[in-house]
């Protein structure tokens, strides 16, 4: 796949061509569009027709079944993209562009590679060409029996633990004594600066009052890189706020070597794409409530899309802001926030006026940024809505300001917990395997001891979306008693376009990676947030299916929310970053992006 990369458009075109001369033939031999199409229709179905069958006469039949399966997928998916509804859909037709590049109405040069190496992929698909199955044949074990067959079998799986054994040793953890050494001289150089001790390091307040939120201090406590420097400078220049935890900065590499925390400043740290990309669209007065909470907001305070859930924000900004926010459209600067007792007591009414609410997520911003009085009168007033059966905290504090974690704290929620009536929960958002630290695991020791569960909801990132990079965080989390929960998709707002990932490496990595680690630490579900509807798995190929292929190599998805099953409610359709541009990101960043090359083939 990366000889493909260093292809030029005219080696890429011949290459395309070659991958099913008949479908070029047919492109170049048709007097129009409506002919192309139509012949294409007949080309495929003929192919799927000999798939299946035994009596085939033609090569179909000595290829694997595990060929034929893909080719079925990429047949379903190439219909869909030359379905002339689909075109007026998306605006955008690729069979026109194909069929005047068979016809070379357009040179070659005006070409993206992204667009050609899909239909590559695509064609070899189809042929039952895929390249994944090349030089493999059956596993030995699967023609043995009995001890000399688990012998053999075992062999295979030794392999495969590994293979994701050596790939753990590119990342590191928290825990990691080089990185825990590091840190702590972090820790001294940062209490130096501020002129504080030990005691105040573990006072939460001294954290909030110290919050770094300007260039210069920043500038001063860590080397900051150009483009960085370009990022931030935007950011003011744009009036975009960014909050970072004294905490959280001693995880940063002082140096700026970028070995191991390049998921930490992408999380902190606004580009210059996404600060641009984020006025642009204030600009042009582009709704940045991608979710649609607005309309999904019955009162203030309140967001509710599921039947028996609401989400209570009862404050709107976060100790630390992270860039890629599904809010930032609404979270402000900490100074600025404000905590509103009477709108949480019109929403609470609200809640307890709905007795088909049976479980409330207290989150917003982060709510772990209130006191312990504020967030025990907000508790005890949804605790005693006697419908509600649980309550979720949903905060990043365990990895931002673990420090907030107090003997106090805890005495304040357990009131909440009772299991057999009332049940508590702390669901947080750990990004990446270093960003739990010994810290962190004395907060987490806290709840847990008191007998509460938390739950992880990882935002799958470019800064995390390396092979078995996001294996290693659930294996972290599951130690330091952590549930994986969800894994997003990143949303797909303009401005974080710097974060987002295909759909087809999520589904890569759900399959190809996470599937060798043991069922209990693999828990978490990889999902879309479909705009005021949802989640919806990113697993099951019914409920989103790939509709086009753009100009730019970008894939457009029709996504069927959940409520599809219940009333008529509109698919949403949803343009992804192109897979092309992703991988030539990945090779410019030294990584081995043949080993990525089945990730033209999730859909």
């Amino acid at each position: 796949m990366k000889n493909l990369l260093k292809y030029n458009n005219k080696k890429l075109l011949e290459t395309l061509w070659n991958s099913d001369l008949q479908a070029f033939m047919i492109l170049r031999s048709s007097k129009n569009m409506h002919d192309a199409r139509n012949g294409l229709l007949k080309h495929l179905n003929s192919i799927e027709k000999h798939l299946y069958n035994i009596y085939s006469d033609r090569h179909f039949k000595d290829i694997n079944m595990l060929e034929k399966n893909n080719a079925k997928e990429c047949i379903r998916v190439f219909k869909n993209i030359i379905r002339s509804e689909n075109e007026k859909i998306t605006k955008f037709s690729a069979l026109k562009l194909l069929y005047k590049v068979a016809n070379n109405e357009i040179s070659p040069s005006k070409l993206n590679p992204g667009f050609l190496i899909e239909f590559i992929f695509l064609l070899r698909g189809i042929n039952c060409n895929s390249g994944m199955y090349v030089e493999k044949n059956a596993p030995a074990f699967l023609k043995m029996n009995g001890r000399k067959a688990a012998l053999e079998r075992t062999k295979s799986l030794d392999q495969y633990a590994k293979t994701m054994e050596k790939s753990f040793r590119r990342y590191k953890t928290g825990f990691d004594a080089v990185l825990v050494k590091e840190r702590n001289e972090n820790k001294k150089r940062i209490l130096k600066f501020f002129r504080a001790t030990e005691k105040n390091w573990q006072d939460y307040n001294w954290h909030l009052k110290n919050i770094i939120r300007d260039i210069n201090t920043l500038k001063k406590l860590v080397k900051l890189s150009d483009s960085e420097l370009k990022g931030l400078n935007a950011a003011k220049r744009f009036n975009i706020p960014f909050h970072i935890t004294p905490h959280y900065l001693s995880l940063f590499d002082h140096k700026n070597t970028r070995k191991y925390d390049h998921a930490i400043r992408a999380q902190v740290l606004p580009s210059e794409t996404y600060c641009k990309n984020f006025e642009k669209s204030k600009r042009q007065g582009t709704n940045l409530d991608f979710m649609g909470e607005k309309s999904s907001s019955p009162i203030a305070g309140i967001t509710r899309r599921y039947p028996q859930i609401v989400i209570l924000k009862p404050f709107d900004s976060c100790p630390q802001i992270c860039v890629y926010c599904q809010r930032n459209w609404e979270i402000t600067d900490i100074e600025s926030a404000v905590f509103s007792k009477k709108a949480m007591d019109n929403a609470i009414k609200w809640i307890d006026n709905n007795k088909n609410i049976t479980e409330v997520l207290i989150t917003g911003g982060d709510p772990l940024t209130l006191n312990d009085a504020i967030l025990d009168w907000v508790m005890s007033g949804v605790s005693a809505i006697r419908h509600v059966e649980r309550i979720r905290i949903g905060t990043r504090i365990p990895v931002t300001m673990p420090q907030r974690i107090t003997d106090d704290f805890i005495e304040t929620i357990l009131k909440y917990h009772e299991l057999g009536k009332k049940e508590l929960s702390i669901v947080t958002h750990f990004e990446h395997s270093t960003e739990a630290t010994p810290d962190s695991l004395n907060a987490l020791k806290k709840i847990r001891n008191a007998g509460i569960n938390i739950y992880n909801q990882q935002v799958f990132t470019y800064y995390n979306s390396k092979k078995y990079e996001s294996c290693l965080l659930r294996k972290t989390l599951k130690k330091i008693g952590i549930e994986p929960y969800y894994t997003f998709n990143t949303k797909g707002k303009e401005e974080t376009v710097d974060y987002r990932v295909p759909i087809p490496r999520i589904e890569q990595e759900r399959k190809e990676e996470a599937r060798f680690l043991p069922g209990l630490t693999r828990t978490d579900e990889p999902v879309f947030n479909v705009p005021r509807l949802g989640k919806t798995h990113l697993r099951a190929w019914q409920d989103h299916e790939v509709i086009m292929v753009l100009e730019d190599g970008k894939r457009v998805y029709r996504f069927y929310p959940w409520e599809s099953r219940f009333e008529l409610v509109e698919p949403y359709n949803y343009t992804d970053v192109s897979i092309y541009d992703y991988l030539e990101r990945l090779n410019n960043d030294k990584e081995n992006i043949d080993e990525y090359s089945s990730i033209w083939y999730y859909f």
